[in-house]
């Protein structure tokens, strides 16, 4: 990203670019951005052309890109969700291998395989940036950007309250902080007591204070969570591959922290937030490790029983929330 923050700040350009991965707030962020930075005019329409969807014919591509910006010093071509880069597409990849100096072309997708041949002639020939979920501290500091850009200011210890609330997706945190910041209109802090309540709380969120609420054997508290996540047609075999999951970063954590490993050690081999550790800490400390390990089992075989018709599928989580919240 430093080397594609480069070009465009510098405005010197290579002729191809790979945008990919799962964060699509970044991957619009960065083509809006490419596309101000590199057309004189955002509205030349002489100058620009966009493509997308599997349906695209790549000797079009080929066509318009081999064709010489009018007026001006680049054309640009934006080929989004094209699944190029998962197929074999030969003349495109040809073509980026020769390209017009005059011509800019930006591929945008979700998924590529490095093995294809396209992919290689990106890698060579111009840029390839990987725009993935983000880590927390990257997280930290974009949520500071904006929330200097807006006049308002957040403890450090909120703002990773928000992450664990609201999740890592940068759309769905940008729209939690519009939020924030026209509930607190007239005020320049955003509290915790703000945040619960205006942020809605993420799936994997609601999971997490559900494993809680089993730990603490607060079954009622357990079951209206679920059938919360019911209410927002979450499936419950998605629920319950979370719900083992979750039991399973615990049982990573109390081992580890029993062989008393480092608090970054234990984030990073139970795929967690640095900040997150504590937490995690306290609520498996409420299951010995034979309980962690016979839940993850449980969920194994409720799985096992759902898939083969022997139990349906919302009854089956819930008779794993109850056995696992029962005081007794």
């Amino acid at each position: 990203m430093k080397l594609l923050e480069k070009d465009i700040k510098e405005k010197n350009f290579k002729n191809v670019y790979l945008l990919y991965g799962e964060e699509n707030y970044l991957k619009r962020s960065y083509k809006n951005r490419l596309k101000k930075a590199i057309l004189n005019d955002e509205n030349d329409t002489m100058n620009y052309s966009y493509f997308e969807g599997k349906d695209i014919d790549e000797i079009k591509i080929v066509d318009t890109a081999e064709t010489l910006p009018f007026f001006a010093d680049n054309r640009l071509i934006i080929v989004e969700n094209s699944g190029f880069f998962k197929e074999s597409k030969e003349k495109i990849a040809d073509y980026v291998n020769n390209i017009c100096e005059s011509t800019i072309i930006v591929f945008i997708e979700n998924e590529i395989d490095k093995r294809n041949r396209l992919y290689k002639a990106v890698n060579k020939n111009g840029l390839v940036v990987e725009l993935g979920i983000q880590k927390e501290d990257a997280l930290e500091v974009w949520i500071g950007k904006y929330l200097n850009s807006v006049g308002k200011k957040m403890l450090v210890s909120n703002v990773r309250y928000l992450l664990e609330t609201a999740g890592s997706n940068m759309d769905n945190l940008m729209s939690e902080l519009e939020k924030l910041t026209a509930y607190t209109l007239g005020r320049d802090e955003i509290t915790r007591e703000d945040i619960d309540a205006v942020v809605v709380v993420e799936v994997t969120g609601k999971i997490f204070l559900m494993v809680e609420s089993i730990a603490k054997r607060e079954q009622q508290k357990a079951l209206a969570l679920y059938d919360d996540l019911l209410k927002l047609k979450e499936p419950p075999l998605k629920i319950l591959f979370l719900i083992a999951r979750q039991f399973n970063q615990l049982l990573i954590v109390k081992e580890m922290t029993r062989l008393h490993n480092d608090k970054s050690e234990i984030a990073k081999k139970a795929q967690a937030a640095p900040f997150a550790v504590p937490k995690l800490q306290s609520q498996c400390s409420r299951f010995t490790t034979e309980q962690l390990k016979m839940a993850i089992e449980d969920c194994i075989e409720t799985e096992t029983l759902i898939k083969s018709g022997k139990m349906t599928d919302v009854l089956g989580v819930e008779m794993l929330i109850i056995k696992y919240s029962s005081k007794c």
